[in-house]
């Protein structure tokens, strides 16, 4: 059994928190690999006016390391 190890990722999205996070999923994959799992650890948006501009999602990310 190896080490599981949790880094936590920012990401935003003018579409959506869940376009958000498989942003957030897909950049941490250029560095890590053996990810496992992802947990959405915060959400935020950006308002301008009465509109969503922007949504942002802080992001756990657990890898195994051998």
């Amino acid at each position: 059994m190896g080490v599981i190890k949790v880094i936590e990722v920012m990401a935003n999205s003018t579409e959506s928190w869940e376009d958000a996070t498989k942003k957030a999923v897909k950049h941490a994959g250029k560095s890590v690999k053996n990810m496992r799992s992802a947990y959405v650890n915060e959400q935020s948006c950006i308002i301008n006016g009465d509109n969503v501009t922007e949504y942002r999602v802080n992001v756990k990310i657990s890898f195994e390391v051998s």
